[in-house]
């Protein structure tokens, strides 16, 4: 790292710190999250060809957090459209070209890969480096095959974005986050639910007071390996993952 990429990131760092205690800007970034959710904005992005269902500013910060990691396995729970695998194997592809892990791979786990988006993924070019499994993330069963698949991999990196209720991120975050290497993270999405309004999701089994954030809580209780890193959350600002960016520490 040169000298004056050094002192880049040290100015970003203070100013990323004066960012996350800006009230102003909380509350503004508050604001618009609430109005863009009413319009399903983060349905509207893909990911080469596939819906991804993210916020831009989560993939960026994936993004980052790939090419600082360099893992040989990404775990991600809930599938979906496969936007999030396709982007995950994209990265791995990208880092293997720039020297990292040759043999990277992505291990997507849903209780129902409907037939429809398995055909997409397995048709597209970065199914390469894409694994399946179909079954409920929290079974018995589906966790001893992840692990079993984990257990020769050198840096995993874990991400939770099924069922957001507290009791089913709880226990994935029980199976999964221990799979996390260290200096790598696990990322619980949508732990933003607890900072809506209340009657913002009245047809889910989630919502205030039992959604992905309380999970995390409760876990970090009596995991002191994790911190929340809280520079990315400063950083993000607009996230579906505030307090969600758990890092391994030891």
């Amino acid at each position: 790292m040169s000298e004056q990429y050094q002192q880049f990131k040290c100015e970003c760092d203070t100013e990323i710190a004066a960012q996350g205690a800006e009230a102003a800007m909380q509350t503004a970034t508050r604001v618009w999250m609430d109005g863009a959710n009413h319009l399903k904005y983060s349905y509207h992005f893909e990911w080469l060809g596939r819906p991804i269902i993210q916020y831009p500013q989560d993939v960026v910060a994936m993004q980052e957090l790939i090419w600082n990691v360099q893992p040989d396995l990404i775990i991600e729970t809930g599938i979906a459209h496969g936007g999030s695998l396709i982007f995950y194997a994209a990265m791995l592809e990208l880092n293997a070209a720039c020297g990292g892990p040759q043999d990277a791979r992505v291990l997507g786990i849903d209780i129902d890969i409907r037939a429809h988006n398995r055909a997409a993924i397995e048709a597209h070019p970065m199914s390469k480096r894409i694994d399946m499994i179909q079954g409920s993330s929290i079974a018995p069963v589906i966790i001893a095959q992840v692990h079993e698949k984990a257990a020769s991999r050198e840096n995993v990196l874990v991400i939770l974005d099924s069922n957001h209720s507290h009791a089913h991120v709880l226990a994935e975050l029980e199976a999964y986050a221990p799979l996390t290497s260290v200096d790598s993270y696990c990322v619980v999405f949508d732990t933003v639910i607890e900072d809506m309004p209340a009657d913002m999701f009245p047809n889910r089994p989630w919502g205030k007071g039992d959604n992905p954030k309380t999970a995390v809580w409760e876990y970090l209780k009596t995991h002191a390996e994790f911190e929340i890193d809280r520079q990315m959350d400063n950083k993000l600002l607009i996230s579906v993952a505030p307090s969600g960016y758990l890092k391994r520490v030891r």
